[in-house]
């Protein structure tokens, strides 16, 4: 089974430590299944590989979608039943401040908006 938690960052994208545990695999061997190139920061699909979604910046970490580690899973490593299960985690109090202050800060600019 595949298990994802799906933070407000995340969009359900799957980091390092996830696919190491979804596939019970170390951390260095799941490095060795990514499709990634030194010289190139987007490196074509490979179906042998587990290929993450698209990084803008080399410092960008890498994040699996669940259908391509199910994917990899099942074609690459043989893993006969593979279930991909997406839990919703509850936001924390600073997601939850972040919120409270995005919606006091939209609320003032309407008010400044309809005043001008």
């Amino acid at each position: 089974m595949i298990e994802t938690d799906t933070g407000t960052g995340s969009h359900g994208l799957m980091d390092i430590e996830a696919v190491q545990k979804a596939l019970n695999r170390s951390r260095a061997s799941i490095y060795r299944y990514a499709n990634t190139d030194p010289t190139c920061l987007n490196p074509a699909y490979n179906p042998q590989r587990l290929n993450p979604e698209l990084r803008l910046r080399k410092d960008d970490p890498l994040l699996f979608h669940p259908n391509e580690v199910a994917r990899f899973a099942t074609e690459v490593l043989k893993i006969k039943q593979v279930m991909i299960e997406v839990r919703e985690v509850p936001p924390t109090p600073t997601q939850e401040l972040l919120q409270a202050i995005l919606l006091e800060l939209q609320t003032i600019h309407q008010l400044l908006k309809a005043r001008y």
